[in-house]
């Protein structure tokens, strides 16, 4: 049975910084590209950061310089390092491995002005 679960998530003044957590099992973690998606409310999902297996990494324009997305593949965990947060981050942020189309259930983050 796959499980992505995501933790980490909270609330933040602006500028501030969170670190989100994802734990993987069930899936050949070290092989699988890892990717962040975030959806605010009455928006599309939309990607915010991927990490290949090997740890080659891309991201949105909206997270360039200040979100950094690696991996632990010995821990099946990925991470999203997110600094100067601003309000406009604010969304429920979920873990996907598109190899077999897996997601985890969101860890809400919310960032006051």
């Amino acid at each position: 049975q796959v499980q992505l679960v995501e933790s980490g998530g909270g609330l933040v003044q602006a500028g501030g910084s969170l670190r989100l957590s994802c734990a993987a099992s069930g899936i050949f973690f070290s092989r699988n590209v890892m990717v962040w998606y975030r959806q605010a409310p009455g928006k599309q999902r939309e990607l915010v950061a991927s990490i290949t297996g090997g740890g080659i990494t891309n991201y949105a324009d909206s997270a360039k310089g200040r979100f950094t997305i690696s991996r632990d593949n010995a821990k099946n965990t990925v991470y999203l390092q997110m600094n100067s947060l601003k309000p406009e981050d604010t969304a429920r942020y979920y873990c996907h491995c598109p190899d077999g189309y897996y997601w985890g259930q969101g860890t809400q983050v919310t960032v006051s002005s």
